[in-house]
């Protein structure tokens, strides 16, 4: 795979347009501000519930999503799946869902989470996506925020807590009706509507407009409750329809094949649920898994065979890390890392030459990329199922030199940013035009400005319509049209964004320097051996890091050394070897900032930072003040 080659077929075939051309406004400092032209016009009646429907009408036998069954996947098209889903809004309907209730739903991705979504829609409601690993008290805030009417669960775990998170609702408040998925919820809906009519969920789609609240969608709520985002119907056509715009003829012309793709992020994410609303919106096939644990994943990914994912770093740090893995299991781990450093040098090359900037790849570079391809970067993009060529990442910044690797393996991966606020991606790597370790270029109908105080704006057509019930929060994001981010960033002179931090993480040193701890934790975290961490040192003289061992990988590096897998961290602790590998990871991210800025010392910490025991959040982000509060002991040690 050659960049400049796709490139050039890609335009050759019309295939992708440059429609996207970002406008740049500066000043003295640079670029501070940067919008992109929306590839689609705004709607002006409808809404997304008519989706399932205008497929159905306009392609009926099209497969619009493959569903898991008995270990087959079995085609759905867009006839059937319209038909399920105007089944399911009618047993809502009877059920008692009035036109602008609330339905919230709490389940892992899969089949029915979608069917389930455009019912709520299509009989005039709004979906209240919940994580399934929510706990009773999370679940009771988000169903009496909300005003919930009925709530449908996945499995019996789930009932049980939703039975004590509905024990705790205060006195008077209405309780929702229950469904569960393991007991056919799905079935008993379509039973239960039998009696009526279908002209009632057309009259219900027909009520509803682009600027009709089309979700209530919880942040994840890294400090205090989580707050309701209200989102229109117009909010996530504008995501959906540009992102489409933008990246499906180009997913078309550089594979080859017609785009399909495994859904895997949680669906309670805006992330995971937008990606699923613009590939049906495309009639893109899907296929629905419920995990993005990779030992889970990959066998999914294997018997689909996507040609472009979307996930978070996590995914593709532990299919590198797995990857090294089994080649030291096999005595081969110094062949690896010298493929990973080819693949590195070839993708450096490679856009270099793209830029107009190097020579490209020369011979002895290609020879090498060409073995390795056959021992090792093959395998890689057989753990992603072994069609894919492309893969969007967001969530959290993806280490530049992993996106370098991927590339060198054949996998272009555009790394995007965005919030539940903006309907997830508002900046995105445009297409065969990457800059890694930036976020990319507005989306589409977007516009991104840099504040006084390098604070992150956005402004454009997904931006939300404020926090349910909370005035007062919605003023302090909002101004004039403007969201305000908390993060904080830099454009370069294409309009290129790139995050340096978030402005209440910044750690300010006695010494007055201010540190932003991300960009430490990212490449940390990045590296072999390394599970979620955090830097500290607020007040202090210098930077320190809590540091997590990933557990897998701690366990493989015991197994490979003959060492006991029940090895306490005391021991770990005191191992020159372990803590040397340690050393090596805090080397490479020190290398991305000044002395002042960089961590001095480290404790491998008891445990691990997880989301059941609330120090990370659904969305996998550190919750700094549980993990400051759970580690207080070892921060003093680190400064004693």
């Amino acid at each position: 795979m050659g960049i400049r080659r796709d490139m050039a077929r890609v335009r050759a075939r019309g295939g992708w347009t440059e429609r996207a051309v970002p406008e740049t406004i500066r000043d003295g400092t640079g670029v501070r501000r940067v919008s992109v032209p929306p590839l689609v016009p705004p709607p002006t009646e409808g809404s997304i519930a008519d989706i399932p429907f205008r497929n159905a009408a306009e392609a009926p036998d099209a497969v619009v999503m493959r569903r898991k069954e008995a270990g087959r996947w079995v085609p759905v098209t867009a006839r059937e799946f319209a038909e399920l889903v105007t089944g399911v809004a009618r047993g809502l309907i009877a059920a008692g869902l009035p036109l602008g209730g609330r339905v919230a739903l709490m389940s892992r991705t899969r089949y029915e989470w979608a069917v389930l979504d455009f019912a709520i829609l299509a009989a005039g409601g709004q979906c209240v996506p919940v994580y399934p690993t929510s706990s009773a008290d999370q679940l009771a805030w988000l169903v009496e925020d909300s005003g919930a009417c009925q709530l449908i669960v996945e499995t019996a775990e789930h009932a049980e807590t939703a039975e004590r998170a509905l024990a705790g609702l205060p006195e008077g408040s209405q309780r929702p009706t229950v469904w569960r998925l393991d007991e056919d919820a799905v079935g008993q809906l379509v039973e239960r509507g039998r009696e009526t009519p279908e002209a009632e969920v057309t009259a219900r789609r027909a009520a509803l407009g682009p600027e009709s609240v089309a979700t209530l969608t919880y942040t994840s709520g890294t400090t205090g409750r989580p707050k309701g985002c209200v989102l229109t119907h117009a909010n996530l056509h504008a995501e959906s329809a540009n992102l489409v715009e933008l990246l499906i003829p180009v997913f078309r012309e550089v594979t080859g094949q017609t785009p399909s793709t495994l859904v895997f992020l949680p669906l309670a994410h805006v992330l995971g649920r937008t990606i699923q609303l613009a590939c049906v919106f495309a009639r893109v096939v899907i296929g629905h898994c419920p995990s993005v644990k990779p030992d889970e994943l990959r066998p999914e990914l294997a018997s689909f065979q996507p040609t472009f994912v979307v996930g978070v770093p996590y995914l593709f740090e532990k299919i590198h890390d797995t990857g090294r893995a089994t080649a030291e299991r096999l005595g081969r781990g110094a062949s690896f890392d010298r493929a990973d450093r080819i693949a590195v040098a070839w993708a450096e090359a490679e856009l270099r030459a793209y830029r107009g900037t190097g020579p490209g790849p020369g011979l002895r570079l290609r020879a090498a990329k060409a073995l390795y391809d056959l021992l090792v970067y093959r395998r890689v993009r057989a753990a992603l199922g072994g069609r894919l060529r492309c893969a969007v990442s967001g969530g959290s910044p993806l280490d530049p030199r992993l996106s370098l690797f991927f590339f060198g393996c054949g996998i272009l991966i555009y790394e995007g940013y965005g919030l539940t606020e903006t309907t997830s991606a508002a900046t995105l790597n445009p297409p065969l035009a990457p800059r890694f370790g930036s976020v990319g270029q507005p989306v589409p109908g977007i516009s991104v400005r840099i504040a006084e105080d390098g604070e992150v704006q956005i402004s454009g057509s997904t931006i939300f319509g404020g926090y349910r019930g909370d005035e007062a929060a919605s003023r302090a994001v909002l101004d004039e049209g403007w969201f305000r981010t908390g993060d904080l960033g830099r454009l370069d002179e294409d309009g290129y964004l790139t995050i340096t931090g978030r402005a209440k993480d910044i750690l300010v040193t006695s010494g007055g320097k201010n540190v932003s701890p991300s960009l430490l934790e990212d490449r940390l975290r990045g590296r072999p051996l390394i599970g979620p961490c955090m830097a500290v040192g607020e007040g202090r003289s210098y930077v320190a890091a809590l540091i997590t061992l990933e557990p897998e990988a701690r366990d493989h590096w015991l197994r490979v050394r003959n060492r006991p897998l029940d090895t306490p961290v005391d021991q770990l602790r005191a191992d020159e070897e372990l803590l040397a590998a340690v050393q090596q990871a805090v080397d490479y991210a020190n290398e991305a900032v000044s002395r002042a800025e960089s961590i001095r010392r480290f404790a491998l910490v008891e445990g691990e930072f997880t989301e059941d025991n609330g120090l990370l959040t659904p969305s996998l982000k550190v919750r700094r003040a549980a993990v400051a509060a759970a580690y207080a002991e070892e921060i003093e040690r680190l400064y004693s």
